[in-house]
């Protein structure tokens, strides 16, 4: 299962249930990786979606706490059980998990690799990913060349997992 997120060099995620930045080419790099795919998210994240509506092209589904929490043309999971049992019926490389912070958390035991776009800044935040260069299991195993997005710098990076991640 995968991981996919856009950081910066806190491991920050998001402000006030909103990105930190939009980069275009990491936009585009989230379409490709994602497209036809499984994505897994939560309610405020899907809140930060253009008109709060799920992404077309890719299944989604939506984990959240609010037994009557319900979204058209979506499929959403009250508990991290539900959701687990519901992922069993998708190929594991064709699942990403694309936030947010708690999401992250919570299904990170359950994935093997993460694309990350690393930008190099800091920015007010309140939200963030688990910090993968601390963790023992997670090598980096692709860089891509410095990229720039007027005076942002950022890279693309993939993480794996080494040792196989719990299963579903």
């Amino acid at each position: 299962m995968n991981m996919i997120a856009a950081v910066d060099n806190n491991w920050a995620i998001g402000n006030k249930n909103d990105l930190l930045v939009r980069i275009p080419n990491d936009q585009k790099h989230f379409r490709e990786e994602t497209m036809g795919k499984v994505i897994v998210l939560g309610r405020r994240t899907l809140e930060t979606f253009p008109q709060g509506m799920p992404l077309q092209g890719r299944t989604n589904i939506i984990l959240s706490a609010n037994p009557d929490y319900k979204v058209k043309h979506a499929i959403v999971r009250h508990s991290l059980a539900q959701l687990l049992e519901e992922l069993k019926q998708y190929p594991s490389g064709d699942i990403y998990v694309v936030g947010g912070g708690s999401v992250y958390r919570q299904m990170l035991p359950y994935c093997d690799v993460a694309h990350i776009t690393k930008v190099n800044r800091s920015y007010e935040a309140d939200c963030y990913f688990p910090d993968l260069d601390v963790l023992p299991e997670w090598v980096v195993t692709q860089d891509s060349d410095e990229q720039t997005y007027f005076d942002l710098e950022y890279i693309f990076q993939k993480y794996e997992r080494r040792g196989a991640p719990q299963p579903l």
